[in-house]
């Protein structure tokens, strides 16, 4: 019988897929998508994912054999192997990248290193630092880890390499699952009790035992014991809910054989009981909006659906899932942050019942497996497995059997955009690809797409959809724009309000309205400054000023998490004349309280929104009328409805339309347009007021009219003229290395490396507005190439141009990232 052998990916950043042999105990069952357990370096034991099998066997080298199968059916369909290839091959990055991108962190195993006493006498002289390692290991510290955290400095590899070598140690791997399924104890009759008849009889056993005699009634009224409806079993946990019942009464009655109890494998994943509803009838404006959706889908994969802000959209999608459910397929659903799409999530549950399953990145890492598990059960058992997934961008990677429609809402979010770790790619047109591989449609949609998105449409490569009319046939809101750097020249500006704002605010609350405050900067202030000299705290780690957060007194990098006590006095010249500049989210909130005494404030941001079900509370507060103003950042642009929002502001359009960034102007427009779409949703029309020290701006001109068309063409005249996305592709490169001048040098010789090539224009290598974070510096070359290049070609010219400036040994420690379609 020809030898076996099976091609592996390691969740590793290496670009192939290596060859293991297959003994012969685990030829039959052996099949690809499986995890197997391989040894991977002279140690280290790792998960790795059957790629393909073969019987060809690799020249020259002697293959390891695979020591275990872990899952007895594959985990990752081929159809997922093939998104794979294509990630890694298009994103510049490798298979083990993408791999573990792609799964829960709950199927990814790698043994962890144990260090263990060989109880040999000491013959040789020890080292003070083997000593130490010696004493820990003594005091049952066995894990390498653990041993590492322990000494601190004070741990040395030469020091525990000199040990083994004495034999005084050694060192064992050893793989533990991350997963384990959740168990809870259930309690039943003893299987003796079949009559009500002879449990009566064998009550009187139980004499004195009164609580013993409480706690069977108990049970027997839970389970409806002997009736008709009767329950057969009850969890321990529901039955000793609201009692004073414990588990030593509950085991004597299963000593003396009235109950028994077992323990039940159960999901992480809450299941309400929701009272499932029929879907809405949609309007005419709607009904047309799907024909057309419908009619494209016959010549076209993709399809772009341009809904303003509360023309119905979800409704749409809601119809177009039904259908596809009704054929016997699966569809995805992304939305670009889950967490605050709780009104999203409540509605499709209450339409498709337990067929939807819902993942993202707040969910721990037992119940993401779990999810993975339902999705691919489809397969097998569609009656339990889920049909539907609403997810963040991470649902992409999900191993759907069968995938009809893949629906992409407010395809404009630059969070669909992964940025670090690799693969950094953009689940938008990931789902485009997904579509094309799965033969699934797939649908794009949002109020104001991205240029690129709809520059696609445009040029015929997606249809087209429009539904410009409101829900309802509400009107628009009407954007007011207020220009705040007269109202401070008057004195008019109420702390960070103009007087346009703070009268309909006024009129709002009186009217029992509710209101919605964008300023897309949290923390009380960006930064403190001392008035006597000009200093400024900033991070030690980042080149960034440090934001003063008031609730907790402290001063916080928003990009390496590190903070300080804000003094009260200045650090350079000791002047006490040491204040707050600028306004966050938590610092509006606080005005707000002293200006509007009697309203009910909250605020929505990254600092209020850490707990599990923080978002939940803010968003059902503020739809039960319990909160009259919301503060926030660009969470409250997302997807949100809420009936009685009557007013809109936007703090602050300046550092909006101003940030150097040639999208700026394009995400401007998008931000603004969907925080004015929060207002005036159903009762009447909204008013938005649009703060700006630059009232006649171009843009601010075009936010006020609603004119998207004319922000598009404008935007993209520049684009081509500067040869920008969507005419010319980017690529950014990074090199970070913690020595400035490792980075200029390497940085400048990868620039000279790729203006050998004439087919693409290179920009820098030039340091970003935050060239230091984390301790390391940064320098960015971009990279511009025409569409009618060979993106394949070039792809390759630039990863082997990283790879002969790598090979310099001076650079041998640079970090070199390629990020392609940069966000």
């Amino acid at each position: 019988m020809p030898e076996l052998f099976a091609q592996v990916i390691l969740p590793l950043s290496l670009h192939d897929s290596y060859t293991y042999k297959v003994p012969g105990s685990l030829r039959s069952q052996i099949q690809p998508g499986q995890r197997v357990i391989v040894q991977f370096g002279q140690r280290k034991l790792y998960a790795a994912l059957v790629f393909s099998i073969s019987n060809s066997k690799p020249d020259e080298i002697e293959p390891k054999e695979i020591q275990q199968i872990l899952d007895a059916e594959p985990i990752v369909l081929p159809q997922n192997f093939e998104l794979w290839q294509w990630i890694a091959q298009y994103y510049c990055c490798t298979l083990g990248d993408v791999f573990r991108a792609a799964l829960p962190t709950g199927l990814k195993l790698e043994s962890k290193s144990k260090i263990f006493l060989t109880c040999v006498e000491i013959e040789t002289e020890i080292s003070e630092k083997e000593d130490l390692i010696l004493h820990q290991l003594e005091q049952d510290v066995t894990l390498l880890v653990e041993l590492q955290k322990k000494l601190g400095t004070n741990f040395s590899y030469p020091a525990l390499k000199s040990l083994l070598s004495k034999n005084l140690v050694f060192i064992e791997e050893k793989v533990s699952a991350k997963y384990k399924p959740k168990t809870e104890s259930f309690v039943r009759f003893h299987p003796d009790i079949k009559t009500k008849a002879f449990i009566e009889k064998k009550i009187e056993k139980l004499g004195r035992a009164k609580k013993q005699l409480t706690l069977l009634y108990h049970f027997c009224s839970k389970t409806n014991a002997f009736e008709p409806e009767q329950i057969q079993v009850i969890s321990k946990k529901e039955l000793f809910q609201g009692t004073n019942f414990n588990s030593s009464i509950l085991n004597e009655l299963v000593k003396k054989g009235f109950l028994a109890q077992f323990r039940k494998q159960v999901s992480r994943i809450k299941n309400e009981e929701i009272d499932q509803v029929s879907i809405n009838l949609l309007n005419r404006y709607q009904a047309e909006a799907l024909k057309q959706i419908k009619a494209a889908f016959e010549t076209k994969q993709v399809a772009l659906i341009h809904g303003i802000t509360a023309s119905g959209k979800t409704e749409i999608y809601i119809h177009l899932i039904d259908e596809i459910l009704k054929a016997g397929r699966q569809a995805l659903y992304l939305v670009p942050e889950i967490a605050i799409n709780t009104q999203i999530i409540k509605r499709l549950k209450n339409v498709f019942g337990k067929k939807v399953g819902i993942y993202h990145s707040k969910l721990n890492s037992q119940e993401r497996v779990e999810i993975w598990e339902k999705v691919l059960q489809f397969q097998t058992e569609p009656e339990k497995g889920y049909q539907v997934v609403l997810g963040a961008r991470s649902a992409v990677f999900l191993p759907f059997s069968n995938l009809g429609l893949a629906i992409v809402d407010e395809e404009h979010e630059n969070s669909y955009k992964q940025y670090d770790p690799a693969p950094r790619y953009n689940a938008r047109d990931m789902a485009v690809i997904l579509g094309f591989q799965n033969k699934a449609k797939v649908l794009l949609g949002s109020a104001t797409p991205s240029y690129e998105s709809y520059y696609n449409a445009l040029k015929g490569k997606y249809a087209l959809v429009n539904l410009l009319k409101r829900h309802n046939d509400v009107d628009l809101p009407e954007i007011v724009v207020a220009d705040v750097k007269q109202a401070y020249k008057r004195k008019q500006m109420h702390s960070i309000l103009s007087p346009e704002l703070y009268e309909l605010m006024e009129t709002a609350l009186e009217k029992k309205e509710q209101i919605i405050l964008f300023q897309n900067r949290r923390g009380y202030s960006p930064f403190v400054e001392c008035f006597t000299c000009g200093w400024i705290p900033k991070c030690k780690n980042c080149d960034v000023s440090l934001t003063y957060h008031k609730y907790k007194k402290r001063l916080t990098c928003h990009y390496c998490g590190y903070n300080q006590p804000l003094h009260d006095s200045c650090d350079e010249c000791g002047s006490s004349e040491v204040k707050t500049r600028g306004f966050g989210t938590e610092k509006i909130e606080s005005e707000l309280k002293s200006i509007f005494r009697n309203a009910r404030i909250a605020r929505m941001d990254y600092d209020t929104t850490q707990t599990k079900n923080a978002f939940e509370k803010i968003i059902n507060n503020l739809e039960n009328q319990k909160t009259d103003i919301l503060v926030g950042t660009q969470m409250v642009t997302k997807g949100l409805d809420f009936e009685n929002v009557s007013v809109v502001g936007i703090l602050n359009a300046d550092n909006l339309i101003n940030f150097p960034d040639f999208r700026a102007h394009e995400r401007a427009y998008q931000l603004i347009s969907q925080v004015s779409g929060r207002a005036g949703r159903k009762y009447g029309k909204g008013k938005v007021v649009v703060q700006t020290s630059q009232p006649d701006h171009p843009l601010i001109q075009i936010i006020q009219n609603q004119d998207y068309n004319l922000a598009l063409k404008t935007q993209l005249e520049e684009r081509q003229l500067f040869k920008y996305p969507p005419y010319y592709r980017l690529i950014k490169i990074v090199v970070k290395h913690k020595n400035v001048d490792t980075v200029e040098r390497a940085s400048f010789q990868l620039g000279k490396e790729l203006r050998k090539n004439s087919e693409f224009i290179v920009l820098g290598p030039e340091f970003p507005l935050v060239s230091r974070i984390q301790l390391w510096h940064h320098k960015e070359i971009w990279l511009k190439i025409d569409r009618k290049q060979n993106l394949n070609f070039i792809k390759e010219f630039i990863v082997q141009s990283i790879k002969t400036v790598k090979h310099f040994p001076s650079n041998s420690s640079c970090m070199i990232n390629i990020d392609v379609d940069p966000s």
